[in-house]
């Protein structure tokens, strides 16, 4: 993935938050419902739909809309295919891309 840097302000935003960087660790073993997914890191379901809004912006993680088998609308999330390597000109190179 390249960055310009506007993705790499929002990659590095998105990260920057310690129940964020807990969602994504919890997104790595399975993808996940919201409600188990709030009820498994301690979070309400407003904050968490918060923080998963931010790391879906920055596309670190994808949520898709599913129907149970009882008809209920239940929303998942799982990682997004990415790997940010942060390296001094791996940065110079977003910044040259711009993007902001």
């Amino acid at each position: 993935m390249k960055l310009d840097s506007e993705r790499l302000l929002a990659v590095a935003d998105a990260l920057g938050n310690p129940h964020r960087l807990r969602i994504v660790a919890a997104l790595t073993r399975d993808r996940n419902y919201v409600s188990e997914l709030a009820r498994q890191l301690g979070l309400s379901r407003p904050l968490l739909y918060m923080h998963l809004e931010k790391l879906e912006a920055a596309g670190l993680v994808q949520g898709a809309l599913e129907l149970s088998p009882d008809g209920k609308a239940m929303k998942y999330y799982e990682i997004a295919d990415f790997d940010i390597r942060l390296t001094p000109d791996t940065i110079a190179a977003a910044l040259k891309r711009g993007g902001d």
